[in-house]
């Protein structure tokens, strides 16, 4: 199958974005770089059926999103839990900020683990998010604010200089 040109621009621009968004939402580079691949794949293949371009990066975005709730549904996360985290002397570096923030975030379900990321991080509206998931704004007000709440609690026991604003 030849590779339109149109297509290799889109992919060259939006691969990136991608590929944090799915690492914030799998918390594991080499995770991310697959499910990267995959929605790039799959909007490859619906290239000719997307109408407009415009539309390219929703169908991308919510192929990403899709291939990573699916993936969570099928095989069980690796990770182990351990009982504590360890001590860390001094001021927080910005790395280790976000090693507590990405922590926290891994410990949230998969779907609103995906609202959080499209929300805040992807800086999408309530009406966006439900519409990229298939749920309800309502179901995304409500995952969101439960999210919230247990990154908060998980942030003020982990790192009290760590709060999330109101």
């Amino acid at each position: 199958m030849d590779c339109p040109e149109d297509f290799i621009e889109f992919a060259a621009v939006e691969m990136t974005r991608l590929r944090r968004t799915a690492f914030l939402l799998c918390g594991d580079w080499h995770a991310a770089e697959d499910l990267t691949q995959i929605a790039l794949t799959r909007t490859l293949l619906a290239w000719r059926r997307i109408a407009r371009r415009e539309n390219a990066h929703a169908y991308a975005h919510r192929t990403l999103v899709n291939a990573y709730l699916g993936q969570r549904k099928t095989r069980r996360a690796g990770e182990v839990p351990i009982p504590s985290v360890p001590d860390i002397a001094g001021q927080p570096t910005m790395t280790d900020l976000r090693v507590v923030l990405l922590d926290a975030l891994s410990t949230l379900p998969p779907q609103a683990r995906a609202i959080v990321v499209l929300r805040y991080w992807e800086d999408q509206s309530v009406e966006q998010v439900a519409e990229l998931l298939r749920c309800s704004t309502s179901s995304v007000k409500t995952q969101s604010a439960r999210a919230l709440q247990k990154l908060r609690a998980l942030l003020d026991q982990s790192r009290p200089e760590l709060t999330l604003a109101d």
